[in-house]
C-alpha cells in the first residue's frame, strides 16, 4: 500500500499547506532532501486549534493533539514539495517544540504526538531522529511546532 493510500486508509486528512507568517519560505529542497519549516497547529479551518502553555493552559493529552496537528501540517508541506507523499523515502529528522509551563517535563511525550503520526503514515521509513524542546513561548502562542526534514526517493 502506498503512503498516499495509508494516509486515505486511516482516514486521514491533510490541511492545506499553510502560507508563512513571516520572511521564509515553507519548504527548501536541496537535493533529495526537503526540509520543512516549523509549522504550527493549524486545523483543517484554517485556524490555530491550540492556543497556550502545556502544563497549565492545556493538558499533556491536548498537547499532544497539538504536535499531531502539526505533523499534518508538516505532511501538507511535504506533498506540496514533492507532489505526493509517495515520494518520500524516509523521514529523516524530526524536531519538536512545546511552550511549555515552568513544572512541565514531558516534551518526550507531547511530541510523540508528530512521531506516532510519522510512523503511521510511513513505517519503518517514517522511524527518524528527533529532539523534543521545552520554550518558554512561541509565536503566536501556540502550543505546539514542529519541523521536519525528509529524504525524497531519487
Amino acid at each position: 500500500m502506498s503512503f498516499e493510500q495509508k494516509l486515505s486508509a486511516a482516514g486521514i486528512e491533510l490541511p492545506s499547506p499553510a502560507a508563512p507568517f513571516a520572511n521564509y519560505v515553507p519548504f527548501v529542497r536541496e537535493g533529495n532532501l526537503v526540509f520543512i519549516a516549523g509549522q504550527g497547529p493549524i486545523g483543517l479551518d484554517g485556524k490555530i486549534a491550540y492556543v497556550g502553555r502545556v502544563g497549565s493552559d492545556l493538558t499533556e493529552e491536548e498537547g499532544y493533539r497539538s504536535a499531531r496537528s502539526c505533523g499534518l501540517n508538516c505532511l501538507a508541506q511535504v506533498r506540496a514539495a514533492l507532489g505526493t507523499l509517495d515520494a518520500v523515502k524516509r523521514i529523516v529528522s524530526l524536531r519538536g517544540f512545546v511552550n511549555s509551563a515552568e513544572d512541565f517535563f514531558n516534551q518526550a511525550q507531547v511530541v510523540n504526538g508528530a512521531s506516532d503520526l510519522m510512523v503511521e503514515v510511513f513505517g519503518d521509513a517514517g522511524r527518524h531522529a528527533r529532539a523534543a524542546v521545552g520554550t518558554s513561548v512561541l509565536p503566536m502562542n501556540i502550543a505546539t511546532e514542529v519541523e521536519l526534514i525528509v529524504a525524497a526517493k531519487d
